[in-house]
C-alpha cells in the first residue's frame, strides 16, 4: 500500500504523529459539511488515525484509521473517553 501522496507537490506525505484520536460527527437533520454549521453536528464515533504532512507545502491530512471505531456515542463512557483521549479537539463533520 502506498503512503498518501501530495497531488500538488508530487511527493509522499510523511508521518507526523501516529495514534491521534478524532471524533466523527453526525448531522442533526440537514447540515452543511465542514465548519459552516458546527452546532448542527453531534459527536458519533471516536477513531484512532495518523497525522501525515507534506514535506514540501506542509499540508496535513488524517489517514490510516482502524476498521472499527474506538467508541460510539451509545457507549456509556463515550464522552469521558472522548475527553480523555483528546478526541474532543477535532471533529470531522461529513457523512
Amino acid at each position: 500500500m502506498l503512503k498518501p501522496i501530495c497531488v500538488k507537490d508530487h511527493v509522499f506525505y510523511t508521518p507526523k504523529k501516529n495514534g491521534v484520536y478524532i471524533t466523527e460527527g453526525y448531522p442533526i437533520g440537514y447540515a452543511a459539511r465542514g465548519l459552516d454549521q458546527p452546532d448542527a453536528w453531534k459527536p458519533y464515533k471516536i477513531w484512532q488515525v495518523d497525522l501525515w504532512e507534506c514535506p514540501e507545502c506542509g499540508n496535513q491530512i488524517y489517514s490510516g484509521s482502524g476498521i472499527h471505531p474506538i467508541r460510539e456515542n451509545h457507549h456509556h463512557d463515550f464522552h469521558s473517553m472522548q475527553e480523555r483521549l483528546g478526541a474532543d479537539q477535532y471533529q470531522v463533520n461529513d457523512c
